[in-house]
C-alpha cells in the first residue's frame, strides 16, 4: 500500500445511522467507524457491525479509506468484530488499548487467520494501534515494529491519564511527554504519528495552539471529534504554499550542484545539504497526496 494521507483520522458512532449518513459527506482522510467505547450499550454493537456492512455494499463510503476502531481482546466482541468487517472496503482496523507488541502480534495473526479462510491475500488490512496505557508509551517502538500490517499508532490522551492516574491540566503539559515518546518512537520505525483528540472540540483558539505545537513534535495526523476541526486540522497538516515552492527550489538547487560536481548546494547563504533534500522530498510528496486529495 502506498503511504495513506492522514492529516485526519474521524471518530464515528457506527450504531448511528444519522452520523453514518453525516460521515459519507466529510472530508476527513480516514473515517474511524466505532464499534468500540462510543457505541453503548453491548446490543448496540452489533447494530454498528450491520451498519458499516450496509454503508459499504451500498457503496456510500466509495473512495474513503475506513477503518472500524474495534474492540480489545478482553472484550469478547473482537472476533464478531473482526470477522464481520473483513470486507472489501475496510482498508484496516484501529485497536484498542495495546499495551505491548504482543497485543498487535496476537491481532496480526489473528488478521492472518481470517484472510486464510476467506481467501484473502495475507497482509490485506492494515493496523492503527490506539497508544492509551503508560504500558503502551513506553513500548511503542515495539507496538510500531511487530507486525508489517501497523502504518500508524495514534495517541488516546484520556485513556492514557486514566491509567496514569494524572491530570489532563488546561495547558496540556502532562501530554508533552508522551506525545513527544510516541512521535519519536512512530518516526524511529517508519510509522505514521497520529496526535490526540482536542477534547474541547468548540474552542478552535485552542485547537489551532495544539495543532501548532503537534507539527513540531513531527505528528503528521490527529484524531478528530467533531467537523468543525476538519479545516484547521487539514490546514496544519499540509505543507504550505512557500514550503512547496522552497522545497521545489532546494531541489532544483540540489541537481544543478550535482551537476557542477559540488556537494552542496548554496541557498540564501545557507548550506544545502542531504537532510535539507530528504525533507524537501517529503514535503513534495506529501504535497502531492493532498493534491490527489482534492
Amino acid at each position: 500500500m502506498d503511504k495513506m494521507l492522514m492529516r485526519s483520522l474521524m471518530f464515528v458512532p457506527a450504531h448511528s445511522e444519522k452520523l453514518m449518513t453525516s460521515a459519507t459527506k466529510l472530508s476527513a482522510d480516514v473515517l474511524l467507524l466505532d464499534i468500540e467505547d462510543s457505541v453503548q450499550p453491548l446490543k448496540n454493537k452489533q447494530i454498528a457491525r450491520d451498519m458499516v456492512l450496509k454503508y459499504l455494499e451500498e457503496g456510500k463510503f466509495k473512495g474513503k479509506h475506513i477503518f472500524p476502531r474495534i474492540n480489545d481482546r478482553e472484550s469478547g466482541q473482537l472476533l464478531k468484530d473482526v470477522t464481520q468487517l473483513s470486507v472489501k472496503g475496510v482498508d484496516g482496523f484501529m485497536y484498542p488499548k495495546a499495551k505491548t507488541g504482543k497485543d498487535i502480534y496476537f491481532f496480526d495473526k489473528l488478521l492472518e487467520t481470517i484472510e486464510y479462510e476467506k481467501g484473502i491475500e495475507t497482509g490485506t488490512f492494515k493496523i492503527i494501534p490506539l497508544i492509551e496505557t503508560a504500558s503502551a508509551v513506553m513500548n511503542v517502538q515495539e507496538i510500531c515494529s511487530v507486525s508489517k500490517r501497523v502504518i500508524a499508532v495514534a495517541y488516546g490522551s484520556e485513556d492514557f491519564i486514566t491509567d496514569l492516574e494524572g491530570i489532563h491540566d488546561n495547558e496540556h503539559l502532562s501530554l508533552f511527554t508522551p506525545r513527544a515518546l510516541i512521535a519519536m518512537g512512530a518516526r524511529a520505525q517508519n510509522v505514521i504519528p497520529i496526535d490526540t483528540v482536542h477534547v474541547r472540540v468548540k474552542d478552535l483558539v485552542d485547537l489551532e495552539e495544539n495543532l501548532k505545537l503537534s507539527v513540531k513534535l513531527g505528528f503528521e495526523g490527529m484524531l478528530v471529534l467533531n467537523p468543525i476541526e476538519l479545516e484547521l486540522v487539514h490546514q496544519y497538516y499540509s505543507p504550505t504554499l512557500d514550503q512547496v515552492k522552497h522545497s521545489q527550489t532546494i531541489l532544483e538547487l540540489d541537481e544543478e550542484a550535482k551537476k557542477d560536481g559540488k556537494g552542496v548546494a548554496i541557498i540564501k547563504g545557507k548550506f544545502i545539504g542531504p537532510p535539507f533534500v530528504a525533507k524537501a522530498k517529503k514535503i513534495l510528496k506529501k504535497h502531492k497526496l493532498v493534491l490527489n486529495k482534492k
